[in-house]
């Protein structure tokens, strides 16, 4: 399905035009009869020679109706631009082909109308040439211009055939199964209630599908779907579709809002382009001064922020952060036009590099370097710039905001990891090379700091370096299970340290662990306590014989030698085998220790779930 687009000056006969092709009037308001003039969106469809059915968009073209024109022609394939004969190339003229220019669109046929009021054919040939000299170096460059006239039929067939002719030639809408229908018109049918209408791209709607509008967030249901006043099924991309939705009003969404299948699209109030100034612009675009944005359907207030210059001259391009005063929803290479509030005049237009940006500082090479990248680089590089930028990324986050099509963004990621550039982490989440470099270097660092402030431990606690690098869990743990794949950190229960790292104590802390060891071995059973025993090497040294495994805590006053404890423990589980159960007094007696051993060793079976308490005794899990 393609879509036309008519553009031109006021009063140069667009909506007559358009009726005497396709047979229906595309003034739909009153007060647009009434005056003669189109002053909103208009829309008409036409069966082409060959059979093919294209939409039109009828535009208005007084200078006072910009913006609805704006709104108009975002999504067409080709313009049917109109110049009076008898007038020639006047201001909207102009301005409308800027427009057409800046929003990139490819094809185009001239319509040179009311040839039936030139008499003079001398003069046609001079607003023929006029407008052939107008349209050179634009989008619209070598269109053909057809001389027609709606009340004598002149013109008309050859003007179907160059249009068929051109829709052979345009390439059809991409279905990367992200469809966005940027609204263009909010109404109430009754019986059938909310309706909207707009230009479907980037993927299919089908009936009893639930959707989203943004940037509101609202939630809604397709109950209907219609092409050209007929009901069908599915919509596809590049049709002009009318969706009644379910589950919401008309009063609660506007032109510029934009439908979408919940989920990929997150509106933002940030946006980086690429900024071109007409060469007629009446002075410089300075930083920080206010324009209005128009992209798809929406307008919306901003303010620049240049990165590169100073100014943009006239006829010049910049790199521009453009900050919203309200959201919209936009991906990246959207066109957009920007004109200036006072007095109303279109000044600029050009593509989105990136819709969800951080905040930049001005004139940063790196900054630029990366802007380029997103606005020129092969998909491989503008994935890899995403995850330089971004650290850490869930994979289907990193695809589905590249702007990218799916599959080629897979593809690029593949070929990333292939070189090397990009590893997975887990499954789930992948981050480039450098990044990972980045990681290890700080996950190292911060053990390192650990290990020179506490050397007596055995490693960082994993909590307390996950809360320090403030990773996810799921992030964290995938990104250690790969760190000590590589050999770059050690595990080790609930701790983690260095390779190189290792526990040493000094040759007065070593004779105090000896004299401690051997004052254990003498009574293995019934120990000193565990104050005790920090009197004798200091609570560090203690702890750290514990987190070695020398030694065995089973409670606040407790601690076994690690060959006694395991010695205890198979007695223990032994007699439970043989007997069913036992009691603490047995466990005393089986020692030859006081009862205060023996309750320590059980109640902590309980809690290693060894054990389970029934009345007085013990019995196994």
């Amino acid at each position: 399905m393609r879509v036309i687009g008519t553009a031109g000056h006021v009063d140069h006969g667009k909506s007559k035009l358009v009726e005497a092709l396709t047979g229906i009037d595309p003034d739909r308001l009153k007060e647009e009869k009434e005056r003669e003039m189109t002053i909103d969106l208009g829309f008409a469809w036409l069966t082409l020679p060959s059979g093919q059915t294209v939409s039109i968009v009828d535009v208005p073209g007084h200078e006072d109706f910009i913006k609805n024109m704006l709104a108009g022609v975002g999504g067409i394939d080709a313009a049917l631009f109109v110049v009076a004969a008898d007038e020639g190339v006047m201001p909207q003229t102009k301005e409308h082909l800027a427009i057409l220019d800046l929003l990139q669109v490819k094809g185009g046929v001239v319509a040179l109308t009311k040839v039936d009021l030139v008499e003079d054919e001398e003069w046609l040939e001079l607003v023929t040439a006029e407008v052939a000299e107008e349209i050179e170096g634009t989008t619209l460059a070598g269109a053909r211009i057809i001389p027609v006239s709606v009340k004598t039929g002149e013109g008309l067939p050859a003007l179907l055939e160059e249009l068929d002719r051109l829709m052979t030639m345009v390439a059809p809408k991409m279905d990367i199964g992200r469809p966005r229908l940027p609204i263009d018109r909010v109404f109430t049918i009754a019986g059938f209630g909310t309706v909207v209408t707009g230009t479907l791209i980037d993927g299919r709607f089908h009936v009893g599908q639930e959707v989203e509008i943004l940037p509101e967030g609202l939630k809604a249901r397709i109950r209907g779907l219609q092409t050209h006043k007929e009901s069908i099924e599915t919509a596809i991309p590049g049709s002009r579709v009318a969706i009644n939705l379910a589950g919401v009003s008309t009063d609660e969404l506007q032109r510029g809002d934009v439908v979408t299948i919940p989920g990929w699209l997150s509106p933002t109030r940030v946006i980086d382009v690429r900024l071109q100034l007409l060469s007629d612009a009446p002075k410089p675009l300075r930083h920080n001064v206010a324009v209005e944005l128009f992209t798809g359907s929406a307008q919306v207030m901003a303010k620049t922020r240049l990165l590169d210059s100073e100014a943009i001259a006239p006829g010049g391009t910049g790199w521009v952060q453009l900050r919203l005063a309200e959201p919209i929803a936009v991906v990246k290479e959207d066109r957009f036009i920007v004109r200036q509030p006072s007095p109303p005049l279109t000044i600029g237009g050009g593509g989105i590099v990136d819709p969800h940006p951080r905040r930049h500082r001005r004139f940063r090479p790196e900054v630029i370097a990366r802007l380029e990248t997103l606005a020129r680089g092969k998909p491989e590089e503008i994935i890899l710039q995403a995850l330089e930028r971004g650290g850490p990324q869930r994979v289907r986050e990193l695809i589905r905001d590249s702007g990218l099509p799916e599959e080629a963004a897979e593809v690029a990621l593949d070929e990333l990891i292939a070189g090397s550039q990009a590893l997975l982490l887990g499954g789930e989440h992948v981050i480039s090379a450098a990044g990972w470099a980045e990681l290890l270097g700080r996950i190292a660092a911060l053990l390192r700091q650990y290990h020179q402030q506490s050397p007596l431990r055995v490693g960082m606690p994993r909590e307390e370096l996950k809360s320090r690098l403030r990773l996810s869990p799921r992030l964290f743990n995938e990104a250690i299970a790969r760190a000590a794949a590589e050999g770059r950190v050690v595990e080790a229960e609930a701790t983690l340290r260095l390779p190189e790292h290792e526990v040493r104590f000094s040759p007065e802390q070593q004779s105090r662990v000896n004299k401690l060891l051997a004052a254990i071995a003498r009574s293995p059973y019934a120990p000193p306590s565990v104050a005790d025993c920090q009197a004798m090497v200091g609570a560090e040294v203690l702890e750290a014989l514990i987190e070695q495994g020398r030694l065995v805590k089973v409670s606040d006053s407790v601690l076994f030698s690690a060959e006694a404890y395991e010695e205890m423990v198979g007695q223990v589980v032994a007699c439970l085998k043989e007997e069913g159960s036992i009691t603490v007094a047995q466990v005393r007696d089986m020692f030859g220790a006081s009862r205060k051993y023996a309750l320590a060793l059980m109640e902590h079976l309980d809690e290693r779930r060894v054990t389970k308490r029934v009345g007085d005794e013990r019995v196994l899990r």
